[in-house]
């Protein structure tokens, strides 16, 4: 996900209703510096990166929860914990990889047809790009205008086809890098749960005191995580804190509760 700092001023000016601050995102210098910057790498990546974290924390905390639930001890709280952790973060990072590249893929192929039909077929091209065009409001003459504007040139033409006829961007994001981040988010946020736990192999501590510390520290990293998630969607950050706290402890009690119907089952 591409976001300028442009862009970023701008929904900043619009939040506050700063009608001088989005006149100056909207001056000539701050546009074509925009163009030109592009976004940084870690902004590309920054929503896999959120929801891989609290897919992460919430994923493992469930784990947590239901074992402890069960009363099945730290050493299987650590075994469970630790093997979802790295089995469900290596599944979500493939996922995103071949998501991402099966993406792409499907754009090129996608392009290298619209490309081969613009140029056997122009006519038919033009045809489908004026209906476009005049379902989409503009009048007969705005219509030819902006195809023949269009079909100028190949590369734009297939691109206007691309976007206004099949509703395809381009995703420019590296497959690789995207499964990457999300693995990466998803053990650090994930580790979070079982730090407390962690720190009992070395450190006694008591399974009750183990799994309220745990209970406490996943809180805070949810509502965190939630939070960030504005720099995704959008929202307010208390109410999406509050949001992904409450999703986070309705599946932790879920597991907890079936792991103390079950914990039988354990011997």
């Amino acid at each position: 996900m591409r976001i300028s700092k442009r862009l970023e001023d701008a929904r900043k000016a619009y939040d506050k209703g700063d009608v001088t601050g989005s006149a100056r995102a909207h001056g000539h210098r701050a546009i074509t510096q925009a163009q030109e910057e592009h976004g940084g790498a870690a902004s590309q990546y920054l929503g896999e990166m959120v929801y891989g974290g609290l897919d992460g924390i919430i994923t493992t905390f469930a784990v947590v929860s239901g074992v402890a639930g069960a009363k099945l001890g730290t050493s299987v709280i650590l075994i469970l914990g630790l093997a979802n952790l790295l089995a469900d973060g290596f599944s979500m990072a493939t996922g995103a990889y071949l998501s991402s590249k099966s993406e792409q893929e499907f754009y090129r192929k996608e392009w290298e047809r619209e490309a081969w039909e613009v140029e056997h077929f122009p006519e038919g091209e033009q045809a489908e790009l004026y209906e476009v065009y005049r379902q989409r409001g503009y009048n007969k003459d705005e219509a030819r205008q902006m195809v023949e504007i269009q079909s100028q040139e190949p590369g734009r033409w297939v691109k206007a086809m691309m976007v206004d006829e099949l509703g395809m961007l381009e995703d420019e994001r590296n497959p690789l890098a995207n499964g990457l981040a999300t693995f990466i988010a998803f053990v650090i946020a994930g580790t979070v749960p079982l730090l407390v736990y962690l720190i009992g192999l070395l450190v006694p501590i008591p399974a009750n005191i183990a799994f309220l510390a745990s209970l406490i520290l996943s809180g805070i990293a949810l509502f965190a995580l939630g939070a960030a998630k504005v720099l995704v969607t959008r929202l307010n950050p208390i109410r999406s804190g509050i949001e992904m706290l409450a999703v986070g402890g309705l599946a932790a009690g879920v597991a907890y509760l079936v792991g103390a119907l079950l914990k039988g089952l354990g011997g």
